[in-house]
């Protein structure tokens, strides 16, 4: 077993934990005797503050009451192209080219905005599949598209199931039912991490086998990035989109991401035009022809708030100091940390359903094999100043490596078991 203050001393991530702002376990919970940082394992939900952020909003409040309009075209962000200088960074993120990505929109606008090119569905290939147990946005997402093209959810949506008694999916099952839909599939909807347990999926071969079928492949990436190694243009992924508000740590309701890859930048697909994504040499002549810029970020429809672009860089710039290996090099000692102190410790209370090893992220999704309420476990949790969050009947247990310890993860499985034997 981990000796945790060792891990914690040579830890070469753990400098970045100063540059967050940490709840005490005090604010958290309400119970001012309470003292010391809480235990925040809910990175997956909601990222924490940087400490950077203040200082660049406060820059662009002073550059709004200085300089007004001229904002627009001055200062470190300029408006009217400021997320375009975070491209780089996600990018980097994401495993594409810089022209692949785009901050706009949210993640489900994004998902809608693109499926307007990627779902286009003819007579005899209209399907899309989608996993059993989707994040319900995906769901209303997918139906609501086979909708408006005048077709029916009972014949047009197909959903991945799990074997019997087992919670997450066998990658050759996931290729075999892409396979059995064949010319009847016309897009591959899938996330990259599934939000409930924590399955990462097997994203090459998915595109692989779907490309083999002649459908389209995109991915719901709200788990996935800045948490995972992505690849998107090596896997040949048509589209994904993601949100900055977990793992990127930029803040409730954040301004989304978004790939396409650079396959699609000379076809003509169909899309749903705004002028932000209108060629931005010509933008402001205001002609009337629609000039696309190639890629994602002809798919933005308006401009962006600064301050919203001031969340997204200060996540971007602690990320620029690191790579995604490193990240992921703590993350699996982090996570395989906390599911053997769990085996060890409350074995006969719970079990992880989150497979192991590549499979999964920072997240361990685990289910009680005891009958409690929850829904009073995670009250109790957030009175002692522990940060968790519940899933219907699971409870999802997100150690993140840029600002959590070793030593929290081991205080958190003994407050979990003394809250259990209560």
């Amino acid at each position: 077993m981990l000796d945790p203050q060792y891990e914690d001393e040579i830890d070469p991530l753990k400098g970045f934990r100063d540059q967050f702002h940490i709840p005490t376990k005090s604010q958290l919970s309400g119970d001012e005797k309470l003292e010391g940082d809480a235990i925040y394992f809910v990175g997956n939900s909601l990222g924490l503050q940087p400490k950077s952020l203040r200082g660049k909003i406060g820059e662009e409040l002073d550059k709004w009451q200085n300089i007004a309009i001229k904002g627009h075209f001055e200062g470190k962000r300029p408006w009217a192209s400021a997320e375009e200088q975070l491209n780089e960074s996600m990018a980097k993120i994401v495993g594409a080219m810089p022209q692949e990505v785009a901050i706009m929109n949210t993640l489900s606008a994004n998902l809608h905005f693109f499926m307007v090119p990627f779902y286009r569905p003819t007579a005899t290939r209209h399907k899309i599949l989608i996993e059993r147990g989707a994040f319900p946005s995906d769901l209303f997402i997918a139906e609501s598209q086979i909708v408006s093209h005048g077709l029916d959810p009972q014949e047009s949506l197909v959903f991945l199931e799990p074997r019997e008694n087992e919670d997450t999916f066998r990658t050759q099952d996931i290729l075999d039912v892409i396979h059995q839909q064949g010319e009847e599939l016309a897009l591959v909807l899938l996330p990259g991490v599934q939000y409930s347990t924590g399955q990462v999926f097997p994203m090459k071969e998915i595109v692989e086998v779907g490309h083999s079928v002649g459908a389209r492949v995109g991915f719901d990436l709200a788990h996935a990035a800045g948490n995972i190694i992505l690849e998107l243009h090596d896997w040949n992924v048509d589209f994904a989109a993601w949100c900055t508000y977990k793992y990127l740590n930029s803040g409730a309701g954040a301004i989304g991401g978004g790939f396409i890859h650079e396959n699609h930048f000379d076809t003509d697909l169909p899309r749903y035009a705004g002028w932000w994504g209108h060629d931005t040499s010509t933008r402001f002549k205001m002609a009337p022809n629609f000039v696309p810029i190639p890629g994602p970020m002809g798919y933005r429809v308006s401009n962006t708030s600064p301050l919203m672009v001031c969340s997204v860089e200060s996540s971007l710039q602690i990320y620029d100091q690191i790579t995604m290996k490193d990240f992921r090099t703590k993350s699996v000692k982090l996570t395989n940390y906390l599911e053997d102190l769990i085996v060890e410790n409350l074995s006969d209370k719970v079990e992880v359903i989150t497979p192991k090893g590549d499979s999964r992220g920072c997240q361990l999704s685990i289910r009680f094999v005891i009958d409690l309420d929850i829904s009073s476990l995670e009250e109790n949790l957030f009175s002692k100043g522990v940060a968790i969050d519940v899933r219907g009947a699971v409870i999802r247990v997100a150690p993140q490596p840029l600002y959590n310890t070793f030593q929290e993860v081991k205080d958190f499985v003994e407050i979990l078991n003394e809250c259990l034997i209560q």
